[in-house]
């Protein structure tokens, strides 16, 4: 074997560390402090010993336990006695007294039918602003019974849970709630997402992505969709090539078309982008129209976003998704138009 002590110095104490120490006899085992005894005596296993000593062991341990469990027992009769009769108290369901029983509390019947919050509830009570059965109420404890017909500013409204879900549609879902050739449509997508029985507002065509509001709310369902109130809608429009300046200005002026003349409310090419692409805000809820507004001029609309609805946003509601409605949100809808 070549001398590589030169190459690390470690190396050549080490080996002679191992040379100096002596050999241990063939078959002996290594020395350990504490044992055996200094000749190298192994001691005499005696199992008698180890027996007296497993039963001390046991019995110091039983008298251990012994004097613990009076303390420990003691401790879990204090718990029972204190813990659980005050615990279960505090959780337990509060059972309905008899007058809850009799009707719902005014307030709370407005606030359900999703006019506004319980505590602006009592404010427009005490204004006067509630009929029930055809008398003005002012009583802020009164409690709504079954048979009572109750008007909010002469519009009758219902306790029954509304539900509001916005869904931001992606292509290739019909508008409806059911199909009769089986294909996928809006209400796939939002299965499961309320108890009632939930129908969208309007309508977007299969191609067209963007905001879909769905509700049990019939009368904010023809609110939205009456002409008369003119919700609007904004949308991201983008056509196979430019749109021409002159055809700009015709949609600008308005159209007709085999249904009518039709008037956009405001048009705009999308910044920092090529004149193929452009922003439509419109009131109208006919059939396709934004599409057939530039079908009309001879161009294809490849892609039709509906990125605002009746100032409901996309944000943070990704294609495919949905949520429910904010309470603010659902008066706004109510209160759009007053």
């Amino acid at each position: 074997m070549p001398n590589i002590s030169y190459l690390c110095p470690k190396f050549q104490m080490m080996k002679n560390h191992r040379s100096a120490a002596p050999k241990a006899a063939k078959g002996a085992r290594p020395q350990t402090e504490g044992k055996r005894s200094q000749t190298g005596e192994k001691r005499p296993y005696k199992k008698e010993n180890r027996q007296d000593n497993k039963e001390r062991s046991f019995d110091n341990r039983k008298k251990s336990t012994q004097f613990k469990e009076k303390p420990f027992t003691s401790k879990e009769k204090n718990y029972k006695e204190d813990t659980p009769s005050t615990f279960y108290r505090k959780t337990a369901p509060k059972k309905p007294s008899q007058e809850e029983e009799k009707g719902i509390r005014l307030n709370k019947y407005i606030a359900n039918a999703g006019i506004c919050a319980r505590r602006q509830a009592d404010q427009y009570i005490a204004a006067g602003n509630v009929e029930v059965n055809g008398k003005p109420m002012t009583e802020l404890g009164y409690r709504v019974q079954p048979t009572d017909v109750v008007k909010f500013d002469g519009k009758n409204i219902s306790a029954e849970k509304k539900e509001y879900i916005l869904l931001n549609k992606p292509k290739g879902f019909i508008t409806t709630t059911q199909d009769e050739k089986g294909r996928k449509t809006v209400m796939d997508l939002v299965s499961g997402a309320a108890q009632g029985n939930i129908k969208p507002v309007g309508r977007l065509d299969r191609l067209t992505t963007g905001l879909l509001l769905l509700t049990n709310d019939g009368e904010l369902m023809k609110k939205l969709t009456h002409p008369s109130h003119g919700v609007r809608k904004i949308y991201h429009v983008v056509l196979d090539k430019k749109l021409a300046l002159a055809d700009f200005h015709k949609i600008q002026e308005g159209l007709t078309l085999e249904d009518g003349f039709i008037q956009v409310d405001d048009i705009s090419f999308v910044e920092g982008s090529p004149h193929n692409e452009l922003g439509v805000k419109i009131h109208s809820g006919r059939n396709r129209i934004v599409r057939r507004i530039f079908e009309s001029l001879g161009y294809v609309v490849e892609k039709l976003d509906r990125v605002v609805f009746a100032g409901l946003t996309k944000k943070d509601l990704p294609r495919g998704h949905w949520r429910p409605l904010t309470q603010q949100e659902v008066i706004n809808l109510k209160n759009l138009n007053r």
